[in-house]
Protein backbone atom coordinates (compact mmCIF):
# COMPACT_ATOMS: atom_id res chain seq x y z
CA UNK A 1 0.00 0.00 0.00
CA UNK A 2 1.32 3.50 -1.05
CA UNK A 3 1.79 5.77 2.06
CA UNK A 4 -0.90 9.25 2.91
CA UNK A 5 -4.10 10.10 2.03
CA UNK A 6 -5.82 13.11 0.88
CA UNK A 7 -6.46 14.66 4.55
CA UNK A 8 -2.94 15.12 4.32
CA UNK A 9 -3.91 18.42 2.75
CA UNK A 10 -4.51 20.78 5.21
CA UNK A 11 -7.98 22.05 5.63
CA UNK A 12 -9.88 18.65 3.96
CA UNK A 13 -12.03 16.44 5.90
CA UNK A 14 -13.36 13.36 4.38
CA UNK A 15 -16.28 11.16 5.72
CA UNK A 16 -18.21 7.51 4.53
CA UNK A 17 -21.58 6.80 4.97
CA UNK A 18 -21.66 2.92 4.27
CA UNK A 19 -25.22 1.20 3.79
CA UNK A 20 -25.92 -2.11 5.53
CA UNK A 21 -28.98 -3.23 3.50
CA UNK A 22 -26.60 -3.78 0.14
CA UNK A 23 -22.86 -2.69 -0.88
CA UNK A 24 -23.23 0.62 -1.58
CA UNK A 25 -22.27 4.26 0.04
CA UNK A 26 -21.29 7.52 -0.22
CA UNK A 27 -17.86 9.50 0.53
CA UNK A 28 -17.42 13.62 0.92
CA UNK A 29 -14.69 15.59 1.37
CA UNK A 30 -15.42 18.30 3.39
CA UNK A 31 -14.01 21.78 2.62
CA UNK A 32 -16.02 23.90 4.69
CA UNK A 33 -13.92 27.07 4.04
CA UNK A 34 -14.39 26.77 1.16
CA UNK A 35 -11.76 25.60 -1.80
CA UNK A 36 -10.81 26.10 -5.26
CA UNK A 37 -12.83 23.35 -7.60
CA UNK A 38 -12.34 22.50 -11.29
CA UNK A 39 -13.35 19.22 -12.80
CA UNK A 40 -12.39 16.65 -15.87
CA UNK A 41 -15.25 14.39 -17.21
CA UNK A 42 -14.08 11.67 -19.25
CA UNK A 43 -16.03 8.81 -19.60
CA UNK A 44 -19.30 8.64 -21.70
CA UNK A 45 -21.59 7.97 -18.75
CA UNK A 46 -21.15 10.20 -16.26
CA UNK A 47 -23.60 10.92 -13.49
CA UNK A 48 -22.19 14.42 -12.13
CA UNK A 49 -23.56 17.71 -10.16
CA UNK A 50 -22.64 21.31 -10.09
CA UNK A 51 -19.94 20.57 -12.91
CA UNK A 52 -20.63 23.33 -15.19
CA UNK A 53 -20.41 25.72 -12.46
CA UNK A 54 -16.83 24.86 -12.30
CA UNK A 55 -16.18 26.71 -15.68
CA UNK A 56 -13.31 28.90 -15.07
CA UNK A 57 -15.93 31.71 -16.70
CA UNK A 58 -19.14 31.11 -14.14
CA UNK A 59 -19.23 32.78 -11.35
CA UNK A 60 -18.82 30.85 -8.27
CA UNK A 61 -15.26 30.54 -7.49
CA UNK A 62 -14.95 28.08 -3.99
CA UNK A 63 -17.10 25.17 -3.19
CA UNK A 64 -17.80 23.59 0.36
CA UNK A 65 -17.91 20.08 -0.28
CA UNK A 66 -17.41 17.21 -3.36
CA UNK A 67 -19.48 14.56 -3.17
CA UNK A 68 -18.42 10.80 -4.10
CA UNK A 69 -21.29 8.57 -4.08
CA UNK A 70 -23.19 5.12 -5.25
CA UNK A 71 -26.56 4.83 -6.55
CA UNK A 72 -25.70 5.48 -10.06
CA UNK A 73 -28.19 8.86 -10.83
CA UNK A 74 -30.36 8.17 -7.63
CA UNK A 75 -27.08 8.16 -5.55
CA UNK A 76 -27.17 12.35 -6.55
CA UNK A 77 -29.60 13.24 -4.33
CA UNK A 78 -27.08 12.33 -1.37
CA UNK A 79 -25.66 15.86 -1.71
CA UNK A 80 -29.11 17.23 -0.61
CA UNK A 81 -27.94 15.82 2.79
CA UNK A 82 -24.54 17.38 2.76
CA UNK A 83 -25.78 21.17 1.72
CA UNK A 84 -28.25 20.37 4.85
CA UNK A 85 -25.47 19.63 7.14
CA UNK A 86 -23.14 23.00 6.06
CA UNK A 87 -25.98 25.32 5.53
CA UNK A 88 -26.71 24.31 9.67
CA UNK A 89 -22.48 24.93 10.16
CA UNK A 90 -23.63 28.76 8.18
CA UNK A 91 -21.12 27.57 5.47
CA UNK A 92 -21.80 28.17 2.02
CA UNK A 93 -21.68 30.86 -0.79
CA UNK A 94 -22.99 34.23 0.19
CA UNK A 95 -26.44 35.82 -1.57
CA UNK A 96 -28.08 38.42 0.20
CA UNK A 97 -28.80 36.97 3.91
CA UNK A 98 -28.59 33.23 2.94
CA UNK A 99 -25.48 31.09 2.47
CA UNK A 100 -25.70 28.42 -0.23
CA UNK A 101 -23.46 25.78 -0.02
CA UNK A 102 -21.67 24.46 -3.45
CA UNK A 103 -21.06 20.71 -3.69
CA UNK A 104 -20.50 19.10 -6.75
CA UNK A 105 -20.90 15.51 -7.23
CA UNK A 106 -20.42 12.46 -9.28
CA UNK A 107 -21.67 8.78 -8.89
CA UNK A 108 -20.93 5.34 -9.83
CA UNK A 109 -22.89 2.57 -10.69
CA UNK A 110 -23.20 -0.41 -8.12
CA UNK A 111 -26.75 -1.34 -8.54
CA UNK A 112 -26.67 -4.14 -9.73
CA UNK A 113 -25.32 -5.54 -6.49
CA UNK A 114 -28.82 -6.64 -4.27
CA UNK A 115 -31.74 -4.60 -3.95
CA UNK A 116 -31.09 -1.58 -6.47
CA UNK A 117 -33.92 0.22 -4.25
CA UNK A 118 -31.19 0.50 -1.95
CA UNK A 119 -29.03 3.48 -2.24
CA UNK A 120 -27.41 6.18 -0.87
CA UNK A 121 -29.47 9.40 -0.41
CA UNK A 122 -30.00 12.76 1.76
CA UNK A 123 -29.46 11.25 4.86
CA UNK A 124 -26.33 9.12 3.63
CA UNK A 125 -24.64 12.25 2.64
CA UNK A 126 -25.67 13.91 5.83
CA UNK A 127 -24.28 11.15 7.80
CA UNK A 128 -21.08 11.15 5.68
CA UNK A 129 -20.28 14.55 6.93
CA UNK A 130 -21.23 13.67 10.00
CA UNK A 131 -18.47 11.08 10.36
CA UNK A 132 -16.18 13.61 8.71
CA UNK A 133 -12.59 14.21 10.25
CA UNK A 134 -8.99 14.98 9.40
CA UNK A 135 -7.63 11.18 10.35
CA UNK A 136 -6.82 8.96 6.98
CA UNK A 137 -10.16 7.83 5.74
CA UNK A 138 -10.70 4.31 5.50
CA UNK A 139 -9.66 2.11 2.18
CA UNK A 140 -11.53 -0.23 0.37
CA UNK A 141 -15.38 -1.27 0.41
CA UNK A 142 -16.42 1.59 2.48
CA UNK A 143 -18.46 4.50 1.20
CA UNK A 144 -18.57 4.96 -2.30
CA UNK A 145 -16.15 2.12 -3.04
CA UNK A 146 -18.99 -0.35 -1.01
CA UNK A 147 -19.91 -1.60 -3.99
CA UNK A 148 -17.53 -1.02 -6.60
CA UNK A 149 -16.33 -3.35 -9.06
CA UNK A 150 -13.79 -3.89 -11.85
CA UNK A 151 -13.51 -6.15 -14.97
CA UNK A 152 -16.17 -6.15 -16.03
CA UNK A 153 -15.68 -5.89 -20.08
CA UNK A 154 -16.48 -9.43 -20.32
CA UNK A 155 -19.49 -9.50 -18.01
CA UNK A 156 -20.42 -8.53 -14.35
CA UNK A 157 -19.88 -12.44 -13.54
CA UNK A 158 -16.30 -12.48 -14.26
CA UNK A 159 -15.20 -9.49 -12.60
CA UNK A 160 -13.45 -8.68 -9.26
CA UNK A 161 -14.20 -6.42 -6.17
CA UNK A 162 -12.87 -2.84 -6.32
CA UNK A 163 -12.79 -0.30 -3.68
CA UNK A 164 -12.07 3.52 -2.74
CA UNK A 165 -8.25 4.39 -1.60
CA UNK A 166 -6.03 7.60 -0.98
CA UNK A 167 -2.77 8.11 -1.80
CA UNK A 168 -0.22 11.65 -1.35
CA UNK A 169 3.02 13.19 -2.04
CA UNK A 170 4.67 16.47 -0.23
CA UNK A 171 7.47 17.72 -2.85
CA UNK A 172 8.69 21.13 -2.50
CA UNK A 173 6.32 22.39 0.78
CA UNK A 174 3.14 21.59 -1.49
CA UNK A 175 1.16 18.50 -0.69
CA UNK A 176 -1.02 16.57 -3.94
CA UNK A 177 -3.38 13.94 -2.78
CA UNK A 178 -5.68 11.82 -4.30
CA UNK A 179 -8.93 10.02 -3.25
CA UNK A 180 -10.51 7.65 -5.89
CA UNK A 181 -13.29 5.41 -5.77
CA UNK A 182 -12.35 2.54 -8.46
CA UNK A 183 -15.43 1.07 -10.20
CA UNK A 184 -13.93 0.41 -13.74
CA UNK A 185 -15.34 -1.66 -16.80
CA UNK A 186 -11.79 -2.30 -17.60
CA UNK A 187 -8.99 -4.03 -15.21
CA UNK A 188 -6.71 -2.31 -12.68
CA UNK A 189 -2.96 -2.59 -13.61
CA UNK A 190 0.22 -1.90 -11.74
CA UNK A 191 2.02 0.52 -13.91
CA UNK A 192 5.51 -0.89 -12.11
CA UNK A 193 5.20 -4.41 -13.59
CA UNK A 194 2.43 -4.58 -16.03
CA UNK A 195 0.44 -7.28 -13.95
CA UNK A 196 -3.47 -7.00 -14.06
CA UNK A 197 -3.87 -6.74 -10.02
CA UNK A 198 -7.81 -6.57 -9.82
CA UNK A 199 -10.09 -7.31 -13.24
CA UNK A 200 -11.40 -9.61 -15.42
CA UNK A 201 -10.91 -13.57 -14.82
CA UNK A 202 -10.50 -16.14 -17.15
CA UNK A 203 -11.95 -19.75 -17.24
CA UNK A 204 -9.80 -20.82 -14.02
CA UNK A 205 -10.90 -17.51 -11.88
CA UNK A 206 -7.96 -15.83 -11.93
CA UNK A 207 -7.14 -12.64 -13.08
CA UNK A 208 -6.14 -11.45 -16.51
CA UNK A 209 -5.69 -8.82 -18.93
CA UNK A 210 -9.19 -8.27 -20.80
CA UNK A 211 -7.13 -5.52 -23.91
CA UNK A 212 -5.18 -8.26 -24.69
CA UNK A 213 -7.77 -11.04 -24.83
CA UNK A 214 -9.49 -8.88 -27.46
CA UNK A 215 -6.68 -8.26 -29.61
CA UNK A 216 -5.99 -11.83 -29.45
CA UNK A 217 -9.23 -12.22 -30.90
CA UNK A 218 -11.57 -13.18 -28.20
CA UNK A 219 -14.32 -10.39 -28.18
CA UNK A 220 -16.73 -9.66 -25.57
CA UNK A 221 -20.47 -10.26 -25.80
CA UNK A 222 -21.79 -7.02 -25.15
CA UNK A 223 -21.02 -3.69 -23.45
CA UNK A 224 -23.56 -2.59 -21.14
CA UNK A 225 -23.19 1.25 -21.00
CA UNK A 226 -23.71 3.10 -17.39
CA UNK A 227 -22.43 -0.07 -15.70
CA UNK A 228 -19.07 1.35 -14.37
CA UNK A 229 -17.85 4.60 -13.48
CA UNK A 230 -14.24 5.32 -11.64
CA UNK A 231 -14.68 8.95 -10.10
CA UNK A 232 -12.38 11.20 -7.64
CA UNK A 233 -10.77 14.15 -6.25
CA UNK A 234 -7.62 15.45 -6.43
CA UNK A 235 -6.41 18.12 -4.09
CA UNK A 236 -3.48 20.22 -3.23
CA UNK A 237 -2.65 22.85 -0.44
CA UNK A 238 -1.41 24.75 -3.24
CA UNK A 239 -2.82 28.59 -4.74
CA UNK A 240 -4.92 27.54 -7.64
CA UNK A 241 -7.21 29.22 -10.01
CA UNK A 242 -10.69 28.18 -11.21
CA UNK A 243 -8.82 27.91 -14.96
CA UNK A 244 -5.80 25.63 -13.01
CA UNK A 245 -7.83 23.54 -11.23
CA UNK A 246 -9.47 22.36 -14.10
CA UNK A 247 -6.27 21.95 -16.17
CA UNK A 248 -5.13 19.78 -12.67
CA UNK A 249 -7.84 17.26 -13.32
CA UNK A 250 -7.24 17.09 -16.51
CA UNK A 251 -3.58 16.25 -16.09
CA UNK A 252 -4.66 14.07 -12.91
CA UNK A 253 -6.71 11.60 -15.05
CA UNK A 254 -3.21 9.89 -16.64
CA UNK A 255 -3.17 8.28 -13.22
CA UNK A 256 -6.23 6.60 -14.24
CA UNK A 257 -4.81 5.68 -17.69
CA UNK A 258 -1.18 4.44 -15.86
CA UNK A 259 -3.74 2.01 -13.87
CA UNK A 260 -6.89 1.43 -15.84
CA UNK A 261 -7.32 -0.83 -18.91
CA UNK A 262 -9.30 0.39 -21.05
CA UNK A 263 -10.39 3.25 -19.42
CA UNK A 264 -12.65 6.31 -20.43
CA UNK A 265 -14.94 3.77 -22.21
CA UNK A 266 -18.62 4.33 -23.49
CA UNK A 267 -19.75 2.43 -20.00
CA UNK A 268 -17.55 4.52 -17.34
CA UNK A 269 -18.47 8.43 -17.04
CA UNK A 270 -14.77 8.51 -15.29
CA UNK A 271 -14.88 11.74 -13.85
CA UNK A 272 -12.44 14.34 -11.66
CA UNK A 273 -12.56 16.98 -9.72
CA UNK A 274 -9.88 18.75 -8.63
CA UNK A 275 -9.05 21.52 -5.02
CA UNK A 276 -7.12 24.12 -4.25
CA UNK A 277 -7.26 25.07 -0.52
CA UNK A 278 -4.07 27.27 -0.93
CA UNK A 279 -3.30 26.60 2.62
CA UNK A 280 0.16 26.42 2.36
CA UNK A 281 0.52 29.44 0.50
CA UNK A 282 2.54 28.71 -2.29
CA UNK A 283 1.87 29.01 -5.83
CA UNK A 284 2.81 25.41 -7.16
CA UNK A 285 4.09 25.17 -11.16
CA UNK A 286 1.34 23.11 -12.52
CA UNK A 287 3.47 21.19 -14.50
CA UNK A 288 4.99 20.08 -11.43
CA UNK A 289 1.37 19.98 -9.92
CA UNK A 290 0.06 17.49 -12.71
CA UNK A 291 3.06 14.57 -12.40
CA UNK A 292 2.29 14.74 -8.94
CA UNK A 293 -1.37 14.52 -9.81
CA UNK A 294 -1.32 11.86 -11.79
CA UNK A 295 1.30 9.53 -9.48
CA UNK A 296 -1.17 10.27 -6.23
CA UNK A 297 -4.38 9.45 -8.36
CA UNK A 298 -2.41 5.94 -9.61
CA UNK A 299 -1.36 5.14 -6.12
CA UNK A 300 -5.10 5.52 -4.80
CA UNK A 301 -6.39 3.32 -7.39
CA UNK A 302 -3.74 0.89 -6.60
CA UNK A 303 -4.36 1.70 -2.83
CA UNK A 304 -8.40 0.89 -3.69
CA UNK A 305 -8.23 -2.30 -5.09
CA UNK A 306 -5.36 -3.83 -2.89
CA UNK A 307 -7.66 -3.00 0.34
CA UNK A 308 -10.72 -4.33 -1.30
CA UNK A 309 -12.36 -7.16 0.27
CA UNK A 310 -14.49 -9.79 -1.71
CA UNK A 311 -17.96 -10.62 -1.29
CA UNK A 312 -19.70 -13.86 -1.29
CA UNK A 313 -23.05 -13.05 -2.93
CA UNK A 314 -22.50 -11.93 -5.68
CA UNK A 315 -19.19 -13.82 -5.74
CA UNK A 316 -16.57 -11.03 -6.70
CA UNK A 317 -12.90 -12.21 -5.51
CA UNK A 318 -10.84 -9.08 -4.45
CA UNK A 319 -6.62 -8.99 -5.22
CA UNK A 320 -5.47 -10.02 -1.68
CA UNK A 321 -7.69 -13.46 -2.86
CA UNK A 322 -4.97 -13.80 -5.21
CA UNK A 323 -1.91 -12.71 -3.48
CA UNK A 324 -1.50 -10.05 -6.14
CA UNK A 325 0.06 -6.49 -6.22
Amino acid sequence: MFPGSITDVAGLMVGHATERARPTGCTVVLCEAGATCGVDVRGAAPGTRETDLLRPDNLVEQVHAVLLSGGSAYGLDAATGVMRWLEERGRGYPVGSVRVPIVPAAVLFDLWLGDPRVRPGADSGYAACAAASGDAPLQGGVGAGAGATVGKLFGIERAMKGGIGSASLCVGGVTVAALVAVNATGDVIDPASGAVIAGTRCADGRPRSAARAIVGGELPARAQPGMATTIGVVATDAVLSKAQANKLASMAHDGLARTIHPVHTMADGDTLFALGTGSSGLFGEMTVLGVLAAEVTARAVLNAVRAATGLTEPPLPAARDFDLG
